[in-house]
């Protein structure tokens, strides 16, 4: 009877792995609990890595504060099907010799997030436009590495491409900027924040080729004036945000009439920045109406 009874036992890893366990199971558990449960038997390091071969989206951050250099690469050793990709968590050490392998071999990427990536060089964005040009999404920000000729090859590879963020990316001059623009006519939302060498001139090639633009990002961007501001808001009509916070020749004349199409706007009209600053200052909250 015990005997009967033991063979009608069925244990989870002898569920068929790649028709029951990665598709119905596997998918729901986050990716820190996969990597704890590849530490519990060499069965489950094996199936752990026939679910992360397949996987379709890797994402650092639901791992934890950091990941090891050798479980980055182990765990992306045999995926080729990625779509989406995030080294959070691993931007302080992540390298071109670890990152170049995992381009190369998935060429099905839709989304890139290298943000803070300190340690890569512009090989890395050379072989992002190479191996990914289905590409949707990329972000950038605080890459500094990033200059105008990996950046001219991503705009040459990835026409498709419907938002980037070179937030801090103060290597790009204005010439790099308009070539995006007139390569890639699907952005929908571009950063350019923090970079001073920005001028009118990005601003302005950006609107009148990109007209699916939603959001752009100017913040910071000191040598940007009214000028390109208005051409955005004849050019861009489904702008739905601007950040302009820091643009000191960005006025309310430019702006005014954004505001008056709903688009979000991260500076507030002069008169209501008076009035808000008069109620901290003074406390006069309870006497001024800010609807005037």
């Amino acid at each position: 009877m015990d005997e009967e009874a033991e063979l009608r036992k069925c244990h989870l890893l002898d569920l068929p792995w790649e028709d029951v366990l990665v598709p119905h199971i596997l998918c729901y558990l986050p990716l820190r609990h996969l990597a704890s449960l590849q530490r519990v038997s060499k069965q489950f390091h094996a199936l752990i890595q026939v679910y992360l071969s397949n996987c379709r989206t890797f994402d650092l951050s639901q791992i934890g504060p950091c990941i090891p250099k050798e479980a980055f690469c182990s765990m992306l050793r045999d995926n080729k099907v990625l779509h989406n990709l995030s080294l959070q968590n691993c931007a302080d050490w992540v390298t071109d010799k670890e990152l170049l392998p995992v381009l190369g071999q998935n060429q099905h990427l839709l989304r890139v997030d290298m943000r803070g990536c300190v340690r890569l060089t512009r090989h890395s964005l050379v072989a992002v436009s190479l191996s990914c040009m289905h590409l949707q999404h990329l972000g950038l920000a605080h890459c500094e590495w990033v200059d105008s000729l990996s950046l001219r090859s991503l705009a040459d590879h990835c026409g498709g491409l419907q938002s980037i963020d070179l937030t801090a990316c103060r290597q790009l001059k204005d010439e790099a900027i308009c070539y995006l623009a007139k390569k890639c006519l699907k952005l929908r939302s571009l950063s350019v924040a923090v970079n001073a060498n920005i001028t009118d001139e990005s601003v302005e090639e950006v609107a009148k080729n990109c007209r699916v633009l939603e959001q752009l990002d100017l913040t910071g961007c000191l040598r940007v004036r009214n000028q390109s501001i208005r051409t955005v808001a004849e050019y861009c009509p489904k702008l739905q945000s601007l950040k302009v916070n820091h643009c000191h020749n960005v006025t309310e004349s430019s702006l005014d009439p954004l505001r008056k199409r709903n688009v979000e706007i991260d500076v507030e009209p002069p008169l209501q920045r008076a009035l808000v600053l008069l109620q901290d200052v003074v406390g006069f909250a309870p006497f001024i109406n800010l609807q005037i």
